[in-house]
């Protein structure tokens, strides 16, 4: 061995890291996964419970083929009961027909959801268009007003379709910068302007405008001028119970490979998920969920327990999603209120905001940290009301015992405590568990005693 050269010792037995990357991959319980993630459009032998709003969409599109105008529309319910799934499905099938015919079908398809204002959502418009040609959007996102980026929309659907969908999915999030409270939302301007331009000649083709939400109400908002414009066809997307939730995970069985589910999963899952409101997205999330929890265990089959793993992942990934954005305050107040749900040896379904400003207080002088006041951890714990993390209402505990004001958690108040924890900050809040219990425990008593 040369001078300076170190000597390596190598374990005969150690695996190089592409050996290690590649070791069980042949083990996968996915047959194909894709059938599984969120963005697939899946083909139509593979929609369920949905022939009425398949048929709907179908009769107003039709025209598209024909060379003709279809109407807009408003697709409308809850998230995840296939308002994006059908459209995109039934436009896929009109692009391919358009094209064995020699004519330009285009579908320009936006998510509102992150846009915040009506330049923004104009320029979005541009890119998607400009992407589905496969050519530079032609404009620069700032340096230009938004007429100069809507006449370059214009320009890109006329010389490349003869037909035009334009898609705002979650259109009721697009409110933009409003100044006083008589002012349109941006939504309202966007919606004018694209179901105006075949009328006023700025598209030369045929342009149909579907707007995608989760609450119709949206459109009271809308300008008088923008309403009678846009003028909608609606289609009502109910929720999915869970028979139909068992038949959408059916459908997508062969995701897995034939021999890795067992049976009781796919009924497990929908019943999850129908509890969420018959949400089929987190039906399928789910259903991906645990065959991925299958893999990292080096299972061969997606079993009952995946299942549930996979639920209570999915709830802790929603609640971290919801808790990562609040102040340590915030935290640690709703920390105290899940703590009394989670430790207390008597049964209770809501919490006095009593008995969790009492732990809120003792956790403070825990952690040595602020104490605020009664009256702004009750802010606080309304704040969380309007987040949707708990529910509150005044409850009476009997003659001469007054009103509280109690809340009540949406999510597993165990997997709100848990995630919560995750913080640096409450983090030495584990090891103080059997302290934290006698608290809330002592403070349950004496809130019951009275």
């Amino acid at each position: 061995m040369s001078e300076g050269e170190e000597q390596v010792s190598v374990d005969d037995d150690q695996q190089s890291i592409q050996e290690r990357l590649q070791a069980g991959t042949h083990k996968s319980v996915f047959r194909d996964k894709s059938l599984v993630e969120p963005d697939t459009i899946i083909d139509e032998n593979r929609i369920v419970g949905r022939d009425d709003q398949l048929d709907d969409i179908i009769t107003y599109l039709r025209p598209s083929i024909q060379g003709d105008r279809p109407p807009n529309m408003l697709l409308y319910g809850p998230s995840g009961t296939g308002k994006s799934l059908i459209i995109n499905a039934v436009c896929e099938q009109i692009v391919e027909i358009s094209d064995s015919n020699g004519q330009r079908f285009g579908v320009v398809e936006i998510n509102c959801q992150t846009i915040k204002s009506h330049d923004r959502a104009v320029y979005k418009l541009v890119e998607t268009a400009a992407d589905s040609i496969g050519i530079d959007p032609g404009v620069p996102r700032k340096g230009i007003s938004t007429d100069e980026k809507l006449d370059r929309l214009y320009e890109l659907i006329n010389d490349n379709f003869d037909s035009v969908i334009i898609i705002l999915d979650e259109i009721d999030l697009l409110h933009g910068r409003r100044r006083g409270t008589n002012e349109e939302p941006a939504y309202s301007r966007l919606l004018y302007q694209l179901s105006r331009a075949e009328k006023l000649g700025k598209i030369e083709g045929c342009v149909s405008v579907a707007a995608l939400t989760n609450d119709p109400g949206f459109m009271e908002d809308l300008d008088g001028r923008a309403e009678s414009s846009f003028n909608p066809q609606d289609v009502a997307f109910p929720d999915y119970d869970a028979n139909q939730l068992r038949s959408i995970l059916r459908r997508r069985r062969d995701a897995f490979r034939e021999d890795a589910l067992k049976e009781d999963v796919i009924p497990l899952i929908a019943a999850f998920a129908a509890q969420s409101h018959g949400d089929a997205r987190k039906a399928i999330d789910l259903f991906r969920k645990a065959g991925e929890i299958a893999n990292r265990n080096d299972a061969d089959v997606v079993t009952e327990p995946h299942a549930r793993n996979a639920q209570e992942e999915f709830e802790k990934d929603r609640t971290l999603t919801q808790i990562e954005g609040l102040s340590t305050q915030k935290k640690l107040s709703l920390y105290a209120t899940a703590a009394v749900q989670v430790y207390a040896d008597e049964d209770i379904d809501s919490v006095p905001g009593t008995v969790g400003f009492a732990v809120y207080e003792y956790l403070t002088d825990l952690l040595d940290t602020d104490e605020k006041s009664r009256d702004t951890y009750l802010r606080y714990m309304n704040e969380l009301d309007t987040y949707g993390m708990v529910t509150s209402e005044r409850r009476s505990r009997g003659f001469g015992r007054g009103v509280h004001k109690e809340y009540t958690f949406t999510d597993d108040p165990d997997v709100v405590a848990e995630t919560l924890r995750e913080d640096s900050r409450l983090s030495d809040l584990e090891a103080d568990e059997d302290l934290v219990r006698s608290v809330v425990n002592a403070q349950v008593a004496d809130f019951l005693s009275k």
